[in-house]
């Protein structure tokens, strides 16, 4: 393999992996480790990847987060359909999570004014919610995320720590069939995270758009989630693996939903 095709070859793996470690790099190129490193300083150098502590990353995936007025247009009809479907599964006097996504204000807009109570580190969320007067708001605090108008950080963890739901309703930037669920922020992911492990059930919401793919942050393995609720976009070959994981597999828009 010559150089040109190494280095489009590694590029090309850390963009479709989104991280990729220096041993196995040098396995697949067939050269030394030494070797890859110098080929990763190189490739950082040029603006095509970033290293990371054994390994490289995707430039793709970034830690900053897409300001929340740009995700409310972005795949605007799935998610909608996607909070129709989650919305299905609220029955009066749960107790529900809803993180800071934009799928998740589409729940709270269209959410009927019965018993429930919310837990949420959203500021739009809430205050979607406060008109309802049959539904319990409960904000997590913490340190401000200016772009996703949420609540971030210790203060926001420890805030979860003190409530079980028995549902909890996660978006996410990657759903990967071998390397689980990701977040393109680790302040994010790490909220999101805790609020799986206080759910006694886990939705995760995600368009078809991001499966397959592997953002920056791991946020969960398959074995943490229950149901999966993508659109009617969802690849049949991908929608077929999916069934094989032990999930529920919900197609939004679809009367007919299959388990793992």
């Amino acid at each position: 393999m010559l150089v040109a095709e190494r280095y489009d070859t590694i590029v090309r793996l850390v963009n479709e992996r989104g991280s990729i470690r220096v041993s196995e790099l040098s396995e697949l190129c067939g050269v030394t480790e030494e070797t890859i490193r110098r080929d990763l300083d190189r490739l950082e150098q040029q603006g095509k990847l970033r290293r990371s502590h054994g390994g490289a990353v995707s430039v793709k995936e970034t830690q900053a987060e897409t300001p929340y007025f740009e995700r409310e247009v972005i795949h605007q009809d799935e998610k909608r359909r996607i909070a129709e479907e989650a919305v299905r599964r609220i029955e009066p006097r749960d107790r529900i999570a809803l993180d800071a996504s934009s799928t998740a204000w589409y729940m709270a807009s269209i959410l009927p004014d019965i018993p429930l109570t919310v837990v949420t580190n959203s500021i739009k969320v809430a205050l979607e919610l406060s008109s309802k007067e049959k539904i319990e708001v409960i904000s997590t605090g913490g340190m401000l995320a200016a772009h996703s108008l949420s609540y971030v950080g210790p203060l926001a963890e420890r805030g979860l720590e003190s409530y079980y739901v028995d549902k909890a309703f996660i978006s996410c930037k990657g759903v990967h069939l071998d390397r689980g669920i990701s977040e393109s922020n680790e302040l994010q992911a790490m909220v999101k995270h805790r609020m799986i492990r206080q759910a006694k059930t886990v939705y995760i919401l995600a368009d078809a758009s991001k499966i397959g793919v592997q953002a920056f942050t791991h946020l969960a393995d398959w074995a943490e989630v229950d149901v999966l609720i993508t659109d009617g976009h969802v690849e049949e070959k991908d929608a077929s693996l999916l069934r094989e994981k032990s999930i529920e597999l919900i197609i939004a828009g679809q009367t007919d939903s299959t388990a793992g």
